[in-house]
């Protein structure tokens, strides 16, 4: 009996054996299925959790700082004594625009540029390399002046109507007629006055202002010319 046995028992207990491999085998295949899909979860996941990072945005660039620009005078009239020739000199400024005239009598010189707070800069009309370079402040204007080669200072406080700057055009005997004054206040009474008259390259007498109304009408060789203050032609000298 113990022989026939003997081969059944050993079948049996394979069988058993066999069995629970196989089962050990079945619950261990879905373990490393579920760990192998965990693996491939969390790998594709991680690029969206990723993605989904809100991205630093750069800061944006300051701004280039830029010149301050010089503050514009609307409006001042200077006039005033050259040292050392006796001529006078007046300078108008409408709007940042600035027109200046030196004069005495015989020599003129018209300039043009411009006026900020602080600094007047002019060259001449006819001829670039007069000049006139002044500071301005405290109610005037102090700086040189370059007419034909030579300098000379000046110093011209403000001035009100009447006294400042004046001009005339017109056609004389067939030529362009052009006048300048400047009339500025005389401290015992009454206006120092000085201007020059030209028709085409010929200088003519240049009569005088009426200090009451200097816009008045004038006559000239019998023509009849009409005065205008700054506020009427620092824009047209442009």
């Amino acid at each position: 009996m113990s022989s026939r046995l003997g081969p059944v028992i050993t079948l049996t207990t394979g069988a058993v054996l066999a069995v629970g491999l196989g089962v050990a085998s079945i619950t261990a295949a879905p373990a490393a299925q579920e760990a192998a899909n965990t693996r491939t979860n969390t790998a594709a996941e991680a690029p969206a959790a990723e993605a989904s990072a809100p991205e630093e945005s750069a800061a944006p660039a300051s701004p280039s700082p830029t010149a301050t620009e010089p503050k514009k005078i609307e409006k001042a009239d200077y006039g005033g004594r050259v040292k050392g020739n006796g001529a006078l000199i007046a300078i108008s400024i409408r709007n940042g625009k600035a027109v200046g005239y030196f004069c005495d009598g015989r020599t003129e010189a018209w300039f043009k540029g411009s006026g900020t707070v602080g600094e007047l800069r002019l060259k001449g009309v006819a001829n670039a390399r007069s000049t006139v370079k002044a500071e301005l402040g405290g109610g005037r204007a102090e700086g040189t002046v370059t007419v034909a080669g030579r300098r000379w200072t000046f110093e011209a406080p403000t001035v009100e109507k009447p006294s400042g700057l004046y001009r005339a055009t017109a056609i004389v005997r067939g030529a362009r007629f052009r006048a300048g004054w400047i009339m500025v206040k005389n401290p015992a009474g009454g206006y120092y006055q000085v201007g020059a008259a030209f028709a085409g390259e010929e200088q003519l007498d240049v009569p005088e202002l009426d200090s009451a109304q200097p816009t008045a009408p004038i006559t000239v060789e019998g023509t009849t010319v009409y005065p205008k203050d700054a506020d009427s032609f620092v824009e047209e000298m442009r």
